[in-house]
């Protein structure tokens, strides 16, 4: 009997891991929102860091994240390195890229809980009602994301936290 169900859980084990392995090698998430105001006064909240930790969910998760920023103020190749509590993790954001005022660019190298390298872009396209921000995210799904993916939908989880971003800046634009 003992036999049977060792048996039956190595199977199940060995089923699961090959299922987690056709998952999709790669993922992205998108969110969007309209904000009454001009990407000419969007785009510095986005392209500064400093500024862009004053709405970053991820910095209002551990508000005693330590942050060191390097390079220029802002555009390509400012950096922030992180460290936070087990919700924020470790890892580098560094712009990459930038048109003013529709574009910034940037790579999240996360360190810990899980390494990841991502590439992340923020969009922002005029409307007759202010402007259109997209928060984009894509980048590989290592195997441990594809496992993880079939118990936890990760594009709601981590759309959730650029729906908050999103709306807290919105909050923060459309306040001044």
């Amino acid at each position: 009997m003992i036999k049977t169900l060792l048996l039956v859980l190595v199977v199940a084990v060995a089923a699961l891991l090959l299922y987690a392995s056709t998952r999709p090698d790669t993922f992205a998430v998108e969110r969007s929102t309209t904000i009454a105001a001009p990407a000419e006064e969007l785009f510095p909240l986005i392209n500064d860091l400093r500024a862009f930790n004053t709405w970053n969910p991820y910095a209002r998760k551990d508000p005693a994240m330590q942050s060191r920023y390097s390079g220029p103020a802002a555009g390509g190749g400012a950096v922030l390195d992180f460290h936070g509590n087990k919700d924020v993790g470790r890892g580098r954001i560094t712009i990459t890229g930038t048109k003013a005022p529709s574009e910034v660019t940037m790579q999240l190298d996360m360190f810990e809980p899980f390494e990841g390298h991502n590439t992340v872009v923020f969009s922002l396209v005029p409307e007759s009602a202010g402007t259109k921000v997209t928060w984009a995210m894509h980048g590989p799904s290592a195997f441990i994301t594809k496992l993880m993916g079939i118990f936890f939908n990760m594009d709601q989880m981590i759309g959730q936290d650029f729906e908050a971003g999103l709306a807290n800046l919105k909050q923060l634009a459309e306040k001044a």
